[in-house]
């Protein structure tokens, strides 16, 4: 077995352990952890896949992760995957957790947010070039760079958590 992972159900349970590459190839759900990164200046992480690797080469993302593997959890699968797509080592917020249908295959995503300030050690089979941006730097480089499908998604999810809705009424003004 290659890269074991668990099949999960519809309601994200446990049904089984198989191979990643077999999950993919037959539709199962499984189970992917992703990062927001995001330096204390609040910008985000964004980067571009190299093109010699099997899924969206050449492509840009903004969410760094993985499978999560058998017995781990979302938020320990975020934290390795930090550790060893960017060499370092920080702790995760969870954000949000939703069945994507994903452009390859379905998965269960479990998006993250962690701050990083130390610098980064990107490992080159996974990074080919990355920069820190600013959410109006990021939605304009949505509209002109080709992005991992899947990210772009949880992208809208992510941003619509963070941005007030119409029916949440503005903060009221302190009094004098």
């Amino acid at each position: 077995m290659g890269e074991p992972v668990e099949r999960v159900d519809e309601q994200d349970r446990v049904v089984g352990v198989v191979d990643r590459d077999e999950a993919i190839r037959n539709g199962w759900l499984h189970r992917v952890a992703t990062t927001v990164c995001r330096d204390p200046r609040g910008r985000v992480l964004v980067y571009r896949r190299p093109e010699h690797v099997s899924r969206f080469p050449g492509q840009y993302d903004w969410l760094i992760g993985g499978a999560v593997g058998v017995g781990e959890s979302y938020e320990e699968a975020a934290v390795r995957e930090l550790a060893e797509e960017l060499g370092v080592r920080v702790p995760v917020r969870p954000v949000v957790r939703f069945l994507c249908r994903g452009a390859i295959s379905p998965y269960w995503l479990g998006v993250h947010e962690a701050v990083v300030s130390g610098p980064l050690t990107p490992e080159p089979s996974e990074i080919a070039w990355h920069g820190w941006f600013g959410e109006r730097e990021l939605r304009e480089a949505l509209r002109r760079w080709a992005f991992v499908p899947d990210g772009v998604d949880a992208l809208r999810r992510y941003l619509a958590l963070r941005e007030p809705t119409a029916a949440t009424p503005p903060p009221t003004p302190p009094r004098p």
